[in-house]
């Protein structure tokens, strides 16, 4: 077959993470995966055409600082994620920083999240920074004036209908995931639960990390939020080590829906590799589809053949999960259609941008 199988590091990444192990039982069988391949590979190579349907909101709050150096860090820290967004040309709202009129912080982020669009392919990124608070029953974030609790905002999250992703960098962040977490939806804290109430750092290196081409850990030009999750909570332990400190927070990922939430030591590479007692799900797999800052390629895809390939990859990732209860045939019978129809999915998206 004359074919340079060249494919994009995604496409490469993509039949790695579904754990491909095709045993061809004839030449026949290897030739038509061949071309499998070769038809994503060509498909990706001809897509041209920016398309900017769905490119991402970012909404940042910066809370009450409290002393004057941790007001510095918190500047810092949101100041990364507005260079981030010019870079991905997102949708950029910045609130707690300027007095804007009489209305209080909280206010106006219940406004900003009331106004934006429920039903759409765009992704939401919420991203807290600063300080956070619990009393043993219920968590908050701290504004400047009054605070809003976890609760509120699940209730002003409640009707959201699109991808979104709530970034909680303060202390006692942990409650928000278990409040917050829901089908569809990626939720992080930058502690395990509300009882870690010191000054969290896990903010500072989300910050970094999130533009940093060494957090890119499958090499497919592009960092995740999966990625940048797990480089900050490692920066974060590694703080605590080299300063001889009790760590005193334990960043959590929770992207399935249970709320259980994922330690980053769960995982190796970005795949998580323990799996709760119980048998729960892992997280991660929808982490590493939000990506603020796209790759070329992957900013050139068509929103409705991103949005259905995410889907696909989901689908695929389950499957190989399921594995070992299923019949090898039926296993690579079902593998074979997701192929399938990812291949025509990337054909699809190649004649769309002509």
């Amino acid at each position: 077959m004359d074919c340079a199988l060249g494919a994009s590091p995604y496409t490469e990444a993509m039949f790695v993470w579904a754990g491909i192990q095709f045993r061809w039982r004839s030449w026949g069988q290897r030739s038509a995966f061949a071309c499998l391949w070769c038809i994503c590979a060509a498909a990706w190579a001809d897509v041209s055409t920016p398309v900017a349907a769905d490119k991402v909101t970012l909404v940042i709050v910066v809370g009450a600082p409290g002393e004057e150096e941790y007001g510095s860090s918190f500047a810092q820290w949101a100041e990364r994620w507005e260079k981030a967004a010019s870079q991905a040309e997102a949708k950029l709202i910045k609130l707690g920083v300027k007095k804007e009129g009489e209305m209080s912080d909280k206010d106006r982020l219940q406004q900003t999240l009331q106004e934006e669009s429920k039903e759409t392919n765009s992704p939401l990124w919420l991203v807290l920074i600063g300080h956070g608070t619990f009393d043993g029953k219920e968590a908050k974030f701290n504004l400047r004036g009054p605070d809003f609790s976890v609760a509120e905002l699940a209730t002003w999250l409640e009707p959201f209908r699109r991808p979104v992703a709530v970034i909680n960098a303060a202390s006692s962040s942990g409650p928000f995931l278990n409040k917050l977490s829901a089908p569809g939806r990626v939720v992080i804290t930058a502690t395990r639960s509300g009882h870690e109430q010191n000054y969290a750092r896990f903010g500072q290196y989300l910050s970094e990390a999130i533009t940093d081409t060494e957090a890119d850990l499958d090499k497919d030009g592009q960092t995740s939020l999966l990625e940048g999750f797990l480089t900050a909570a490692h920066r974060t332990s590694e703080f605590y080590q080299v300063e001889g400190r009790l760590a005193t927070e334990h960043a959590l990922l929770d992207d399935n829906g249970d709320g259980l939430g994922t330690p980053a030591e769960w995982f190796r590479g970005i795949r998580a590799v323990k799996k709760a007692k119980d048998g729960a799900p892992v997280d991660g797999l929808r982490a590493h589809q939000f990506h603020l800052i796209r790759s070329e390629a992957e900013n050139n895809l068509p929103a409705a053949v991103r949005t259905r390939r995410d889907e696909l990859e989901l689908t695929i990732a389950k499957l190989r999960e399921s594995k070992s209860e299923l019949k090898e045939a039926e296993y690579y019978n079902r593998l074979e259609v997701l192929l399938l129809e990812m291949a025509h999915l990337y054909e699809q998206g190649s004649g769309a941008s002509k």
